[in-house]
């Protein structure tokens, strides 16, 4: 069975030569080359290859390219061909939906066994990354610090919901049923906890942390 292959890497000569080297022995079919990620992407629904064989680090990203095709099925596997052995990006590859992480460098007739592999499902990440990987994927994802929003309580926050709609202290009072001196006293505690110096600054931190007005 031929291989229908869609090659994109944004180093002219470099993908000629992958190409001719996939093409040379008859078992695959290039169906298409791309230079861009937006470019595989377009090709790889055009041709609904067997397998969208991709570079890291070409214009619009690899990453994004192997994310937009894996989650469109347009083709039916992803590969990824690059120089990039950051444990990062192999992580973030196979995450996106990519079943092999190939290292340029390689043989033309190792790329063909992989690539004969690839074509029957079969994953495969150059040795030297297994148990890299395996270690970076299984730590723990770092939690994110808390906003200090968080640390508001339900009628504070409610408050600052219509301090950032620009509404006057007694605006606030009138349409939570509160007393002026009350949101103002709520106010200085809002302001404490965000560390603004003013209303307008505790509003500006409201509206970046909640999007509000987008």
């Amino acid at each position: 069975m031929t291989v229908r292959i869609v090659v994109a890497d944004d180093h002219p000569i470099f993908r000629a030569g992958v190409i001719t080297s996939l093409e040379e022995t008859g078992e695959f079919q290039v169906v298409g080359a791309a230079s861009s990620a937006e470019e595989a992407v377009q090709i790889a629904d055009q041709t609904r290859p067997d397998i969208a064989l991709l570079d890291l680090s070409m214009p619009g990203g690899g990453l994004a390219a192997v994310k937009a095709i894996s989650a469109a099925g347009s083709a039916t596997h992803v590969a990824m061909l690059t120089v990039s052995e950051e444990d990062e990006n192999v992580a973030s590859a196979l995450k996106f939906g990519a079943i092999a992480y190939i290292l340029k460098g390689i043989s033309a007739s190792e790329l063909r066994e992989i690539l004969k592999g690839v074509a029957r499902g079969e994953a495969h990440v150059s040795p030297q990354f297994a148990e890299r990987v395996l270690n970076y994927m299984s730590q723990p994802p770092q939690r994110a610090p808390n906003s200090p929003l968080e640390d508001l309580t339900k009628r504070e926050e409610d408050i600052l919901r219509c301090v950032a709609k620009g509404q006057s202290n007694k605006e606030v009072a009138e349409a939570l049923g509160l007393q002026e001196k009350t949101v103002k006293h709520y106010m200085t505690g809002i302001m404490g906890k965000l560390h603004a110096r003013n209303r307008v600054e505790a509003a500006l931190i409201a509206h970046e942390g909640w999007g509000l007005g987008e």
